[in-house]
């Protein structure tokens, strides 16, 4: 028998209807309002069956042992360090492992942001187990919204709820972009290295050796995960970090060029045109 919650130590709330009503039609809250929220600590017998599905989307954050999620498109199994998210409207049924019973973080978010959330996690309209790359932070923005509506539920407590919910739906969402943490990792490590070592030389194949890869491969994996290449991410950095010290310091704009890698100060100039423009001085002078 499943039971959907009673479990020792497990925190929910859930807004009335009259309340959810209200919010809904006023302002931020009708982008996005947390209508639901807990914690179920190793929740053995934990399961749910909703087969119109939720009126909102369904976030939930597995933080130890394992569950599963059966939809008419079949069954999804979900473990430690994962997040279920299920769409508004979508038939299903969850529970925990027998064995391992798991211990999640949930909320149900509604409105028109937390449709566009599905529309990018969800494209085929389906359920999605994603790979969290910081299981805490995810959790972290869940507990913070499970805080809020134990408080109150005066508009500004809802909203504080509703930051806190966009948070967690935009980790995951950045997450799956990003895909499996083994994946994400070596193109973590470069883009640090780049910004770190702007006035030094973009080599692509030192970058690629560095995190243990071939060139190719590499490049392949940069590129899924930023939408560009190396060289063009590189400039992008230099470029933002050159507006800092053009907006913030005196320095010369010879001299902020050779700050981010740049030796010669015109093809500097070409480059940070062709990104903002404008010419570095005029760029000042517009900032000033």
């Amino acid at each position: 028998m499943r039971i959907r919650e009673g479990f020792p130590g497990q925190r929910s709330r859930v807004l009335p209807p009259d309340v959810v009503a209200a919010a809904s039609g006023t302002g931020v809250l009708g982008r996005l309002l947390v209508t639901d929220a807990g914690f179920f600590p190793h929740a053995r017998h934990h399961g749910r069956t909703r087969r119109r599905g939720a009126a909102g989307t369904v976030l939930i954050v597995c933080v130890q042992g394992r569950g599963w999620c059966r939809t008419a498109e079949g069954e999804t199994a979900v473990g430690t360090g994962q997040a279920l998210v299920l769409p508004a409207g979508l038939g299903h049924v969850y529970g925990a492992d027998d064995e391992d019973p798991w211990t999640i973080w949930w909320l149900h978010a509604a409105g028109s942001d937390a449709a566009v959330f599905e529309a990018e996690l969800l494209p085929d309209g389906g359920v999605r187990v994603v790979d969290l790359h910081d299981t805490g932070r995810v959790v972290a923005d869940v507990e913070r919204a499970v805080q809020c509506l134990e408080t109150d539920e005066t508009p500004s407590t809802l909203l504080r709820a509703a930051g806190a919910g966009w948070s967690a739906l935009a980790q995951v969402s950045a997450d799956a972009q990003d895909g499996s943490p083994v994946r994400a990792e070596p193109v973590r490590q470069a883009q640090e290295h780049l910004r770190t070592h702007l006035d030094a030389p973009v080599q692509v194949a030192a970058l690629a050796r560095s995190v243990g890869l071939s060139s190719s491969h590499f490049a392949a994996l940069f590129h899924a995960a930023t939408g560009g290449g190396v060289v063009e991410y590189a400039k992008r950095l230099r470029m933002a970090r050159a507006c800092e010290l053009l907006t913030t310091t005196p320095r010369p704009i010879s001299e902020i060029a050779r700050a981010v890698g740049y030796a010669d100060p015109l093809y500097f100039s070409r480059q940070f045109r062709s990104v903002h423009g404008c010419s570095p001085s005029r760029f000042r002078d517009r900032d000033s």
